[in-house]
This record gives structure tokens, C-alpha cells and sequence, in this order.
């Protein structure tokens, strides 16, 4: 625990910039090595932005599918690593990601409060060559927070935006299921009338739901796990600038609501602050939508703006900016929740689903709605590269948006009214009105309506072909066939939704060597000084290629930057 003040002067062996995934694994494993560690973040909560995620890692050769006796090799995961990375494959690292990601995981499972179950997610491109078709993305175990006791109320809570009342779903739970056809079958009715009765009940007891999964299951495991080791977790004490010596860096300057800190750490001062998703005038000079002056909203917690990059770049560190993709894209939209308040709702399910396209200002499709979000963003930055705004509109009809829902506007019985009053959703009663309305061109949108549902109402999708993979097929709607993502638009009246670019976390960061350290101009590593978690410049090279490959790499390689701090002469 960390109620006790942080005190002017404290040495310990690690000192740990950020409490998300990254920060708070390297803290465990270096614990658990008999390290002396001590962990500041910036923001009032810990848990970062994995307590926002999907909670999902990446690891091929994983103990979860063997148990489960899913086939996979080594050599088909590096395959498929090859393929999708292309010029940005870096043999060294991804070996050793390869050969440490299975124990990484099984080294939480023995040893912390962490504990996983598989997932039936396909790799992204599960039709490329090595790819798998189900067992190396795995998500942490659902968990009661309760077990954090008074900590309970640091653990960051979900993104308000994909909760319901405070309840959080993740697509491998049956819970979406059952919400999407509550008013259809009796078994799903009595299913989420018991689901929303025990949430109500922990809202009124604990004013947020205990029983959480995803990331934030994931974030309250680890940070038990960090608690039961007095691993001190100490939040609102951003960093101030770094300390040196004439040699290395020695630790850093604190700024705790009691005043300025100074804090020594005689191994190395490891940065895990969430990189820049929020640095407005780095995003200017990476994200190509926003070097053209398009809107850009980031769903990851507001205090990641680039602390640790800025921290490394002063001591001389050298950045790599130059990925294809600085960022993990996905399309989202501005949520007004009412009262002024506003948020942002990552577009993660609703694109697969049958009845629903996606448009351009131009009233035309661009994109196989159905593929992952990361495909989808860069589709869209492409396709309006001519334009200074980046974004689709998603159209719908009545009965679609009544069974699935709509980005933040939620499935019957729950009213529309409010959403289409605040103006989040546009309405019409023909195309050509709903166009009007949402500021698309009205004989574009006509057009690519009628030419799709030509096709859609077999199932098919000639421009596109959505529906062709399993990882499109996985989001969509099993029982809808022949094709779980593609049906027609027809039933008025007619609603569009505006997304923008937005990311799940940067790629782009500070060059590190394999276990961590921060190379300067010259690469030569800058003595007491690591970088983990999206400080450090992804190691796919800016390619999205399955579920997890943030958090699985980056509790990995988190995972052997501890263990070589902890096998380092001090």
C-alpha cells in the first residue's frame, strides 16, 4: 500500500514512471527477484490504459491453448510475424518474444493473482500465411475487486463509454449475446434481468460494479498482485524531470500533492507512462489525419501525453517516428453523455454486424467494414488523404440498430430519443433525407444502398467481400446466414452514425535495446535508464496483426527487462 507520504530522499532499486500493465509487471517480477521497488503515476488511479482494453494478449505457443489442445508451432507464428511485418521484422526481437511469451504467461498463472482463459479470436489475417485460426490470444479471468480491499477505489474504472450503466461485456462472455436478444428469448430476458440485478446491487453497495473483466480484470490481478508483494503504488506524483549523475541516471523529481520529491533508485528509473496518444503536438507531426487538420480522439486516459518520451528525449535518447502506423487506429465517436459531458466510444463490434456499411462524405463505401479496426482506420486515413477531415458515417435501418445497437446508442428496449436529440445519431425517414440530415451526399448514399443490397440480399458482398474471413465472421452474427455480416438495408426509418480516426495506444516510441534499455543517437544505451510498454517503440513495427499484440508484448518484454535489472550488478 502506498497511504504513508512519499518522503524527500527515499533510495530504493527501482524506481517505475506509470502503474499500467507495463509498469506494474516489471514491478512484480522485479519483486518477486528480491528487488526493492517503488512505483509513481501520474493520474489518481492506476491500471492505465489496459484498465480501458480489452484486457487480450498475444502469445503465440501459450499454455492456455495447449491445455485446451489447440495445434499451433513456433514456426508458424513467425511465419505469419514475417509475413505481416515485412521490412520492419527484427529477427532478435521477435525471437525473444517468442521464446519468453509463453513464460511470461505461465510465470503469472504460478506465481501472482493473474490468471487467464483462453479466447476464440482468429489472428487478424487468418487467412496469411501462418496464421491461426483460434488459441494465441488469451484474456485475463474475470475477477471480483473486492479482493483489493480499500485499494478498490484507485483501480481505474472501465471506459465510461462502452458500459452499460457501469457494466462491462467483453466479446468472449455470453453477456452480448443475451443483451442483444433479451427481448426475443426468454432464457436471454431472465439471463440479463440476474445480470442487471447483481450490478445494481454492487452499484448501490460499492458505487461501481466489482465483478469486472477484460482490462480491468487484468489491471485489478496485477495490481493485487503488486499490493501482496507492499510493492507502494503511489498515484498523483507525476514526474518532474530526471536526476543524473555524471555516469547514469539516478532517479528522478517528484511532484506529490505534498510538494516536490526526490527519489533514487540504484539499478535504473524505468519509464512506463502509456506513450503520447495524447501529445497534441506530436500527433501533428505523426498522424497524417492530423497533420491535415482532422479530428482526432483517443479513448486511452487522458495523462498518457507523452511524459516518458519527453523525459527519455532530454537525456539524449533517440526516438523511432517513422512506423507505417504510428498508432493503433480505430474509428470512434463523440458520445455526449448529457450535462456537458462528453466521451469517446471505440467502434470494436458494431462494424461487423449484418445491416450495417459504412460511407464517405461521398455517400460511397471504401472498406470491408468487418475487418479489424486498426484495417479500418488506415482505410479511412487513405481515404481521405485529399481531404482535411478524416472520417464514415455508419448507416443503418430500423430493425438493425433495434437488434444490434449503434456505437454508443444500445439495443431495444432501451430508447433512442436521447441519442438523436443530442445529436449523436442523424434519422430519416428515406436515404435521401438521412443524407441531408448527417451532411452526405444524398445520390451517393442512394446509389451504394441500392448496389449493396443487390448483392446483400444473398448474403454477398462482391465489392468488399465481407464475411470472407473468420476473423470477420467471429464479430458478426452466427445466426445470421449465409453471411453473419452482411445483410440488406431496407426497413425505414434510416440512421447514420459520424466516426473519426482515433488509436488504442502508439507504436511509435523510444529505441530500446532487447531488454530495455534507451538508446541514444549514437545506440549506445543510456546508463540507468529502461523504457517498457508503448514508451517503447512497438517491436511489430507499426503492423496490427491479432488480438492482444499490445498487452502480450508488452507484459513480455516488461517480464525480461525485470529480470535482467534483477540479474544486474547494482
Amino acid at each position: 500500500m502506498a497511504t504513508d507520504k512519499l518522503r524527500d530522499g527515499t533510495r530504493c532499486d527501482l524506481l517505475i514512471i506509470g502503474a499500467g500493465v507495463s509498469g506494474l509487471t516489471t514491478a512484480v517480477v522485479a519483486a518477486k527477484q528480491g528487488l526493492n521497488v517503488i512505483v509513481v503515476e501520474k493520474a489518481p488511479v492506476f491500471g492505465g490504459t489496459a484498465a480501458f482494453s480489452g484486457g487480450v494478449l498475444w502469445i503465440p505457443g501459450n499454455h492456455v491453448a495447449r491445455t485446451a489442445g489447440i495445434a499451433d508451432t513456433r514456426e508458424d507464428a513467425l511465419t505469419y510475424i514475417k509475413a505481416e511485418t515485412g521490412e520492419n521484422f527484427n529477427p532478435e526481437i521477435i525471437n525473444a518474444f517468442l521464446d519468453t511469451g509463453p513464460e511470461m504467461a505461465e510465470f503469472f498463472e504460478r506465481e501472482t493473482e493473474v490468471k487467464f482463459v483462453a479466447t476464440q479470436y482468429p489472428d487478424y489475417h487468418p487467412d496469411q500465411v501462418g496464421a491461426a485460426q483460434v488459441g494465441r490470444s488469451i484474456l485475463a479471468k474475470p475477477y471480483d475487486i473486492r479482493a483489493l480491499g480499500a485499494e478498490m477505489k484507485r483501480l481505474r474504472s472501465p471506459l465510461k463509454a462502452i458500459t452499460f450503466i457501469g457494466m462491462m461485456f467483453n466479446s468472449s462472455s455470453p453477456d452480448i449475446r443475451h443483451f442483444f436478444n433479451a427481448t426475443k428469448s426468454l432464457t436471454s430476458f431472465i439471463y440479463v434481468t440476474k445480470r442487471l440485478a447483481k450490478h445494481l446491487k454492487e452499484l448501490a453497495l460499492y458505487h461501481r460494479g466489482v465483478n469486472v473483466t477484460s482490462g480491468n480484470a487484468l489491471m485489478a490481478r496485477l495490481a493485487k498482485s503488486a499490493l501482496d508483494l507492499n510493492i507502494p503504488i503511489y498515484t498523483e506524483s507525476p514526474v518532474s524531470r530526471l536526476i543524473e549523475d555524471s555516469k547514469r541516471v539516478t532517479g528522478a523529481v517528484i511532484r506529490t500533492p505534498t510538494g516536490e520529491v526526490r527519489i533514487y533508485a540504484t539499478r535504473a528509473v524505468v519509464l512506463a507512462s502509456g506513450g503520447f496518444p495524447h501529445d497534441e503536438t506530436r500527433l501533428k507531426q505523426v498522424y497524417p489525419h492530423v497533420h491535415r487538420g482532422g479530428h482526432h480522439l483517443s479513448p486511452t486516459p487522458v495523462e498518457n501525453t507523452g511524459d516518458g518520451v519527453r523525459l527519455a528525449e532530454q537525456k539524449g535518447a533517440s526516438l523511432r517516428m517513422d512506423y507505417p502506423n504510428a498508432s493503433a487506429w480505430i474509428p470512434v465517436s463523440h458520445v455526449p453523455f448529457g450535462k456537458g459531458e462528453y466521451g469517446v466510444f471505440p467502434h470494436l463490434i458494431d462494424r461487423y454486424k449484418p445491416g450495417m456499411i459504412g460511407v464517405l462524405q461521398n455517400g460511397k463505401r471504401f472498406t470491408n467494414e468487418s475487418n479489424s479496426y486498426h484495417d479500418v482506420g488506415q482505410a479511412m486515413i487513405k481515404a481521405c488523404a485529399d481531404q482535411k477531415d478524416t472520417a464514415m458515417w455508419l448507416i443503418c435501418d430500423h430493425r438493425t440498430i433495434r437488434k444490434y445497437g449503434l456505437g454508443y446508442a444500445k439495443p431495444a428496449p432501451v430508447p433512442l430519443g436521447p441519442m438523436i436529440k443530442r445529436g449523436y445519431l442523424n434519422k430519416g425517414n428515406t436515404l435521401r433525407e438521412l443524407a441531408q440530415s448527417a451532411g452526405i451526399d444524398p445520390q451517393g448514399l442512394e446509389a451504394t444502398v441500392k448496389a449493396f443490397n443487390e448483392s446483400a440480399t444473398r448474403g454477398q458482398d462482391p465489392e468488399f467481400h465481407r464475411g470472407s474471413t473468420a476473423f470477420n465472421r467471429y464479430l458478426g452474427d452466427a445466426e445470421h446466414q449465409p453471411n453473419p455480416c452482411v445483410g440488406p438495408i431496407l426497413h425505414a426509418p434510416f440512421y447514420a452514425l459520424k466516426l473519426v480516426m482515433g488509436d488504442l495506444g502508439t507504436f511509435d516510441g523510444i529505441r530500446t535495446t532487447l531488454v530495455g534499455e534507451v538508446l541514444d543517437a549514437q545506440d549506445q544505451a543510456i546508463p540507468g535508464l529502461y523504457a517498457v510498454g508503448n514508451d517503447r517503440a512497438s517491436i511489430f513495427g507499426g503492423h496490427y496483426i491479432a488480438a492482444g499484440i499490445t498487452l502480450g508484448p508488452n507484459m513480455t518484454f516488461s517480464y525480461l527487462t525485470a529480470k535482467h535489472l534483477a540479474s544486474a550488478q547494482a
